[in-house]
């Protein structure tokens, strides 16, 4: 009887196992095509993801090659993009109305800034995301987007790194002039904390807007250090080097309050 006993409970167990790997296979795929899909419905931008491999046993997974694609008008091909980032969940609450994730790793992200303080392309998919928000968040389109999009779905993050990022610089103010400058680190913590939580749209939100504030902020100090060493480019270049500098230090508090409110 005690045989039997253990040869069930080793049964049992190999379900388990067996059951948990097959839902996650299908997971990778739900997860990269809600990300896929739902996404450019929040930044009206395309979004493409290589593969998500997730692990509902110990409730990690990899996003591989994230890029966020840059709004129409703009020549660089992309707005960001990601190698990998690493996510840790709550794997008992995956199929519950909140979803929690422990803390999101991103590591060495590329981020293009194309424009000037009078447009840019980061700035323009803030705007995209902000008026999504104030809808009240992207309309589904089928079962897919449904699943991850539905009103009661909700997300806490607790702890959120974006390290080793930088900006790839193209001005159109300057003569098109081209610089890569690195960025601080981006760490946010307690997003959707307590019982309510965030949806997909205000995560978004609150993520792009850290990247947004930092990259212009970076820029802004750049372009005032162009600004001040304007003598050394000649008389038209400097002027304009100068004036680019004097628009973005009297407009950088707006486009950061734009950014993150």
């Amino acid at each position: 009887m005690k045989k039997l006993f253990l040869i069930a409970i080793g049964i049992l167990v190999a379900l388990i196992v067996v059951v948990g790997l097959v839902v996650g296979l299908f997971l990778d795929s739900i997860v990269k095509k809600g990300m896929e899909t739902v996404g450019p419905k929040i930044t009206q931008v395309s979004i493409t993801v290589d593969a998500v491999n997730l692990s509902l046993l110990n409730g990690s997974a990899t996003v591989k090659s994230l890029v966020v694609g840059n709004p129409e008008g703009y020549k660089t091909p992309q707005a960001i993009s990601v190698g990998s980032a690493d996510v840790n969940v709550n794997p008992f609450t995956v199929f519950s109305d909140k979803i929690i994730v422990r803390s999101v790793r991103v590591e060495a992200p590329e981020i293009t800034f194309e424009g000037s303080l009078g447009g840019n392309n980061l700035s323009k998919i803030m705007d995209n995301v902000n008026a999504i928000a104030k809808n009240g968040g992207p309309a589904p389109t089928n079962t897919a987007t449904k699943a991850a999009s539905q009103p009661g779905r909700k997300i806490e993050v607790d702890d959120f790194l974006i390290t080793g990022a930088v900006v790839h610089v193209s001005f159109t103010g300057i003569g098109g002039r081209e610089m890569t400058l690195p960025l601080p680190d981006i760490h946010l913590i307690d997003l959707g904390k307590g019982s309510a939580g965030i949806t997909a749209t205000d995560l978004t939100r609150r993520v792009l807007g850290a990247i947004t504030a930092a990259t212009i902020k970076t820029v802004a100090n750049a372009t005032t250090d162009i600004g001040k060493g304007a003598e050394n480019l000649g008389k038209d270049a400097g002027k304009a080097a100068g004036q680019e500098a004097d628009k973005i230090s009297k407009g950088i508090g707006g486009l950061l309050k734009k950014s993150t409110n």
